[in-house]
């Protein structure tokens, strides 16, 4: 009998030593998973969420590459954000007392890091500097050439994301309005042929590029109320033949430029289009050669754009 409880209790202290061995295991394969899931949480605030905060906050040190992206900023108040501009921005005036930092093909890396920016425009295809200022762990703003209606649209993101987002979409209802007007405007009237010259040899019709039917430049053309020549070709630009031109007879010549031309030279400019008499265009005096940036310039002035060459346009209506 003795020797029987003796066992008992001997058996029963045996399965409390084992019940606590295995609740000291249970608890540390718990703390073990407690602890992974701890250290994983912690982790994914460090490298996911924290990276993205930083991007959303607003920047106050913003470089930008990107003429047109310069004018939306200052267009909708975050010029005082803007810390270095490219070698290109000439609009606003304020952008000529900020430092240059190079352009698409150009950009000053280390003068970029040196100015400590928080947020950096670029265009899509510099691939190499996203890399080096991801490295650096610099948020960019990527832009990419595209169409009309892809302005408004890029001026509400653009206003988002730098902290003006209000401003940013009155600018935005504004463009959209006066181009609806000026498409109304237009609506019935004749739509004349018209070649859109982006550029050629100086003084010679030499390597001419015209706009295709696709792109910005097209997209003006056609909201001011022309017919761009070249439409059926989709790409945004062609290089034009003199036997191309001459087969599609159009019926006005618009050259577009980005910087202003004395008088003299507009005149020699124009004088070399009378070697072609027997386009439509040139026989009845209606080729314009356009050099304003507000119709090059795919930023907050573009509606200024659409009317001035649809001004040119009204002349052969």
């Amino acid at each position: 009998m003795t020797k029987d409880i003796a066992a008992r209790s001997s058996g029963l202290a045996a399965c409390r030593a084992e019940a606590r061995r295995v609740r000291w295991r249970e608890g540390v394969w718990l703390g073990a998973i407690l602890l992974t899931v701890l250290v994983t949480f912690v982790c994914f605030v460090v490298f996911v969420l924290e990276p993205s905060a930083r991007s959303s906050e607003r920047p106050t040190r913003i470089v930008s590459l990107i003429p047109a992206v310069t004018e939306m900023l200052f267009a909708i108040g975050a010029g005082p954000q803007v810390v270095a501009v490219s070698s290109f921005d000439h609009f606003p005036p304020q952008v000529r007392r900020l430092p240059s930092v190079g352009a698409l093909v150009d950009p000053d890396v280390e003068r970029i890091l040196s100015l400590r920016p928080d947020l950096v425009a670029i265009y899509g295809s510099q691939t190499d500097l996203r890399t080096q200022l991801g490295r650096a762990r610099i948020p960019v703003y990527v832009y990419r050439h595209a169409g009309l209606a892809d302005v408004p649209a890029t001026i509400r993101e653009l206003g988002a994301r730098v902290g003006h987002a209000d401003a940013a979409a009155a600018l935005a209802r504004g463009i959209e309005t006066r181009l609806a007007a000026i498409r109304a405007r237009n609506a019935g009237r004749p739509h004349p042929r018209t070649l859109i010259v982006m550029g050629r040899e100086a003084l010679s019709l030499r390597g001419i590029y015209a706009s295709g039917g696709v792109g910005f430049i097209h997209d003006m053309v056609e909201a001011a109320g022309g017919t761009n020549v070249f439409a059926d070709v989709k790409k945004e630009a062609v290089q034009a033949t003199a036997e191309l031109i001459l087969s599609r007879r159009p019926d006005v010549i618009i050259e577009l430029r980005a910087d202003p031309l004395s008088p003299d030279m507009l005149k020699r400019e124009m004088n070399v289009w009378s070697a072609w008499n027997s386009v439509p265009a040139v026989k009845n005096r209606h080729v314009h050669l356009i050099a304003d940036d507000r119709t090059v310039v795919p930023g907050p002035r573009v509606a200024e754009g659409v009317e001035i060459i649809a001004n040119r346009l009204d002349k052969a209506r």
